[in-house]
């Protein structure tokens, strides 16, 4: 495994309590920068919890665990320190319901990349510089929607809007993406080509790539890494070519039929 500097994230004895649930106990984990990891798990298992505790959208119980991200600490104690913001910067955060503003054009939407590297006033008014402009196209060329850019987000099909949202995370220049079930809300035909353009900017690009999928027969296909959690523990942690049927069954328990999109393991 890469240093902790190099890591998009480090996760260490991290747990996260609601009620009297522990949605994650004693967790750790390291993604190192350039690797394509899948979090999988059946519902309730932890899985979106430690997405968004990596991103600082969820803050950990008070103790001593801590996460990291490129080598700053952005949790402990149970609160987000001041590099969190910094490291959102570096995170291209990819939701299942897009996050994009409906009544802004496509292009305008992938704009908001920028917003981190420019005063809040410009921003506001829409002041542009060109380069980030030239860059925005380019972006949307670069995942195949840039004959939509004109288009307002909320007439765009869930596939194109996705894309754009990545666009978007490409514009911000994110060392990584961290994505939460970015294909749930996809057709089969779409969200192949989300994960095709995840594993491409992975390969290619070399960016870290943290994907939570229910899809696990598209976590085997598209990712080197497949992280299991079961109530709130890590219970596999290595290549997708090594979960078997078995593990599977024991990981889902009664979901393992609905864990499936297109084919059985």
């Amino acid at each position: 495994m890469t240093s902790a500097a190099a890591a998009v994230a480090s996760v260490r004895d991290v747990s996260k309590t609601f009620g009297a649930r522990k949605a994650l106990n004693g967790v750790s984990v390291e993604v190192g920068a350039g690797e394509m990891v899948a979090l999988i798990g059946p519902s309730g298992s932890g899985k979106s919890t430690l997405l968004r505790s990596i991103t600082g959208l969820q803050t950990i119980d008070s103790g001593k665990g801590t996460i990291s991200v490129f080598g700053e600490v952005v949790q402990k104690n149970g609160r987000t320190t001041g590099a969190v913001r910094a490291a959102r910067q570096k995170l291209g955060m990819i939701f299942q319901q897009f996050n994009l503003v409906g009544r802004l054009t496509l292009f305008s939407n992938v704009m908001l990349g920028a917003l981190g590297r420019l005063p809040g006033w410009k921003g506001f008014l829409g002041l542009w510089p060109a380069e980030d402009k030239r860059k925005a196209m380019a972006a949307l060329h670069r995942v195949g929607v840039s004959d939509y850019a004109a288009q307002r987000a909320n007439t765009l099909s869930g596939g194109q809007q996705q894309r754009g949202a990545i666009a978007r995370a490409l514009l911000q220049g994110a060392r990584a993406i961290v994505a939460d079930e970015p294909v749930a809300s996809l057709d089969p035909v779409s969200a192949r080509k989300v994960m095709e353009l995840l594993v491409e900017l992975n390969k290619r690009d070399g960016l870290g790539v943290i994907v939570t999928l229910h899809q696990v027969d598209y976590a085997i296909r598209y990712c080197d890494r497949v992280i299991a959690l079961k109530a709130g523990q890590v219970v596999y942690d290595g290549p997708a070519t090594g979960l078997d049927t078995k593990q599977l069954i024991d990981i889902y328990g009664p979901e393992f039929e609905d864990a499936f999109w297109e084919t059985k393991a």
